[in-house]
């Protein structure tokens, strides 16, 4: 489901040059690019600037119509927005193709002011935030839904790849169950921290704002040294998947402003030590 508008374009134009009996090599001549980059755009790893759609729709002498239908579709293909109802109809549930996104990748950043972020999540905090939902899972689904989640924190352990995480205070102290369980959950994060290919910073609240970012997002690096940078958007309503170049700098320019404000290493580990004593100081719950 994510990504499948960029995928669509792809099999679309290369139905065209088939169609047109055009090799390949001979259309990267017409349009000014690599054959490489043929290949991706075919694939479905990189997306096609509107000039190169126009120019591919050129060459295999693609007609008004079929011309047009090939730049809205790249159009689309920037900002993909799937509603949560539609995205999930027939799927069950995206664990499986963000854990496919996160394994073609070379490096993710995630920023998240409002939870502790998925590649993070203990079993159970998952598996809470899960019954939240909504749409909601019917109750059968939530075990497999949550096994999913928890399945992709295996890449955590790829040293090939590379992990950012800046993660609010605050997110660190929302509670969606017993304090036993955010105990859990922050000594889960203490030791993730532990790994060589992850950083792990936290913005106090304490910390001096130096810019404002009212969502959490995520920027997926592909291993593919060709294929383009993208960002993960989650709203209440729907799921975006941002591919625009330019879209997609103003959320790579947040990251660095964003560091600015966090803490690491021994202070990260002091203020999740503070907050875990928070955590301990509150009255335990029952029958949660």
């Amino acid at each position: 489901m994510l990504l499948s508008r960029r995928r669509r374009l792809g099999a679309e134009l290369r139905r065209l040059r088939e169609q047109a009996g055009l090799p390949g090599r001979q259309l990267a001549e017409q349009i000014g690019v690599s054959q490489s980059k043929i290949s991706r755009i075919e694939s479905g790893a990189t997306l096609p600037t509107i000039p190169e759609v126009t120019g591919w729709t050129a060459a295999v002498s693609a007609s008004e119509d079929v011309a047009s239908r090939a730049v809205a579709l790249a159009e689309a293909a920037y900002t993909e927005v799937h509603p949560w109802d539609v995205a999930m109809r027939g799927h069950g549930h995206l664990q499986d193709d963000i854990q496919q996104i996160e394994a073609r990748s070379r490096a993710v950043l995630v920023y998240e002011p409002t939870l502790v972020p998925g590649l993070l999540q203990t079993a159970e905090y998952a598996r809470r935030v899960v019954a939240m939902f909504e749409p909601a899972y019917a109750e059968p689904d939530i075990p497999g839904v949550t096994a999913s989640r928890v399945d992709r924190q295996a890449a955590l352990f790829d040293p090939a790849r590379e992990f950012g995480f800046l993660i609010t205070e605050a997110a660190l102290r929302w509670r969606p169950g017993p304090p036993s369980l955010m105990l859990a959950q922050l000594d889960r994060i203490a030791s993730v921290a532990t790994l060589g290919n992850v950083v792990i910073g936290v913005v106090p609240q304490s910390a001096r704002a130096l810019t404002h970012v009212p969502h959490g997002f995520v920027v997926i690096e592909p291993a593919d040294p060709g294929a383009d940078a993208f960002v993960l958007v989650e709203t209440v309503h729907a799921n975006l998947t941002v591919s625009d170049a330019g879209q997609v700098a103003l959320y790579r320019a947040q990251w660095p402003l964003l560091e600015q404000m966090a803490v690491y290493g021994p202070d990260a580990r002091d203020l999740l030590s503070g907050i875990a004593a928070d955590v301990r100081a509150q009255p335990a719950e029952d029958g949660l």
